[in-house]
């Protein structure tokens, strides 16, 4: 079982692009380049990814299944708006925020 042990956000000044965010898994794996995107619907997290010789792009590393995704999802949006809610001076880009014990309602995919 995974455990999202620590997010970190570096927010951004841009119309789409709102945040870098790396997270740590099991305090021992560390996933970089995940973004925090404003699309037509919301915000959502985009994985990693690299750019195809296609023009495609190709997540480097994504969850499997719609469990983890919801789980990886839901953890990086809070963060996310524990970041922005802070107070303007408080807030720097390339901040970081360290994630905190998670409500049960954030239950980790088995």
């Amino acid at each position: 079982m995974i455990e999202i042990t620590e997010v970190r956000v570096s927010l951004r000044n841009d119309e789409k692009l709102k945040a870098f965010v790396s997270i740590t898994l099991n305090n021992a794996f560390v996933i970089r380049g995940l973004k925090v995107i404003r699309g037509n619907t919301g915000l959502f997290v985009a994985m990693p990814s690299r750019k195809r010789p296609d023009g495609q792009h190709q997540d480097l590393a994504h969850p499997i299944n719609d469990s983890t995704r919801k789980y990886l999802t839901q953890i990086v949006l809070d963060e996310y708006e524990q970041e922005m809610a802070r107070p303007p001076h408080l807030r720097h880009a390339g901040m970081s925020t360290e994630s905190q014990e998670r409500p049960e309602s954030q239950e980790r995919p088995e």
